[in-house]
């Protein structure tokens, strides 16, 4: 699990906390939480355990931590949203499914978010307060985005594009690629329709 030599140098210039938290999102994206252990990390991000310990003061504070670190991408995602389709929320929508397709045909892992809730049955973990937070603030845009287009029922329609897009997550894990999530885009465009909103692709 070492980092290739060449990338040593590099990943030095790195803060050793934001290497821990980059290594850390990595390795239990690949391995699960309960899969890999504080050692391992520690090693793959080129410190020691007693740093880790020094930055987090558990393995639970650092899931949370990776959890945080994993979902900061999906900010970048809205800015671009607005920002290539100024005043035009229903053109900011269909970027919307058009963004997450192409997020959910490059994840092979599928959403850390949702792997960590499964993962992570016990009551009272706390990285499920993070879980749900973190999701929440995600579907609140979406719902204030379609909102924004004029739809009778903008909830309604955020929970369903939110139900479709955990779902294909989900199905391309269970049932690969060419499954059920294949049709992501064509049954988050056919819900849209069905609330009044005509399917248009982004340019």
């Amino acid at each position: 699990m070492k980092p290739e030599k060449s990338d040593r140098a590099s990943e030095h210039k790195i803060a050793p906390r934001d290497r821990i938290v980059s290594t850390a999102c990595q390795l239990f994206r690949e391995h699960g939480i309960r899969g890999i252990g504080v050692d391992a990390i520690a090693e793959a991000a080129s410190t020691n355990k007693m740093t880790l310990y020094r930055h987090f003061g558990s393995k639970d504070d650092l899931v949370c931590e990776a959890l945080k670190h994993s979902s900061g991408t999906l900010e970048k995602v809205w800015d671009d949203l607005e920002t290539e389709n100024p005043g035009d929320p229903r053109a900011q929508l269909a970027a919307w499914v058009k963004a997450r397709a192409q997020c959910l045909s490059s994840e092979p892992y599928g959403c850390d978010l949702a792997n960590a809730a499964v993962e992570l049955k016990e009551q009272g973990h706390p990285a499920h307060a993070i879980i749900e937070t973190l999701k929440m603030e995600q579907h609140s845009r979406l719902a204030d985005l379609c909102r924004s287009t004029g739809v009778s029922d903008p909830e309604l329609l955020a929970d369903t594009l939110s139900m479709l897009l955990e779902g294909a997550r989900v199905s391309k894990l269970a049932a690969g690629k060419e499954g059920p999530s294949m049709r992501f885009t064509r049954a988050c465009e056919a819900a849209m329709v069905s609330f009044g909103l005509g399917a248009q692709a982004p340019s």
